[in-house]
């Protein structure tokens, strides 16, 4: 029996919306590509170089432990924070600021920053900018969606604000069945991490244990595999000041 070429044009449409909408999804996790201004995932580098950072928080105790570990190895760490967190725990988002560490943007609510108006955006972002502020951070907010999504209007949003989306290309307890052991975390740290990398962790709630575990000998591995450690701003300045010989550039593509 003949397909009616009503029924085949709703097959068209139905086939066309099934790969939008898996092309939308795919592009808002990339962590290398985003329609509207700068995303960094990692630097292009020679130098021996990698950003420690860690997202959520900050929470009491945790906090604490975590900066006396960074302190005994002379590391320097970014901290994407939750506003509400930031909010209920001012204390402890200015401890992160006097002991020289760098605080970044993670939205207030940590809320998938996909299908989102612009005022809910804007609000996000600009909330919590304020309570980095509040917290005595005074050098420049880095950004990192939740969950690393984002589609348009986020990007736009940061495009338009001049602020870049800081992603990782190091993930280790992104993964349960390493996550759940902290020698897992430290091993699975060093084989992938390379020159420029950009290693995200979360430490900060109960069950995390083993990944705060983990910090102290991810640190000495790498300091004994010759890398050094520098905050996102200072990986950023490598790209806008390359050394005599290397490449340092915005990656691109998915």
């Amino acid at each position: 029996m003949m397909i009616s070429k009503r029924v085949k044009a709703s097959l068209v449409i139905v086939v066309a919306a099934i790969a939008v909408t898996a092309a939308a999804y795919k592009i808002s996790k990339s962590r290398t590509f985003q329609f509207f201004g700068d995303i960094v995932p990692r630097i292009n580098t020679r130098q021996k170089v990698v950003a420690l950072t860690f997202d959520d928080g900050p929470t009491p105790g945790v906090t604490e432990e975590l900066l006396s570990i960074l302190n005994k190895e002379g590391v320097k760490a970014t901290f994407f924070v939750i506003g509400a967190e930031l909010e209920r725990n001012l204390e402890e988002g200015r401890k992160i600021v006097a002991a020289g560490h760098e605080l970044g943007n993670h939205t207030y609510s940590h809320k998938r920053m996909v299908l989102k108006t612009p005022s809910f955006i804007e609000s996000e972002i600009e909330r919590t900018d304020q309570l980095i502020r509040q917290a005595g951070y005074q050098s420049a907010i880095h950004f990192r969606p939740p969950y690393g999504k984002k589609l348009v209007l986020l990007p736009y949003f940061l495009s338009r604000t001049s602020r870049k989306t800081i992603t990782w290309d190091v993930e280790p307890d992104s993964y349960p069945e390493i996550a759940a052991d902290s020698d897992k975390i430290v091993a699975h740290t060093l084989e992938k991490t390379r020159p420029g990398s950009i290693i995200l962790l979360h430490v900060m709630y109960k069950g995390r244990e083993e990944s705060l575990k983990a910090v102290e000998g991810i640190i000495v591995g790498l300091k004994g595999d010759g890398y050094s450690f520098k905050t996102v701003s200072e990986m950023l300045d490598i790209l806008r000041e390359p050394p005599p010989g290397a490449q340092a550039f915005l990656p691109a593509g998915i």
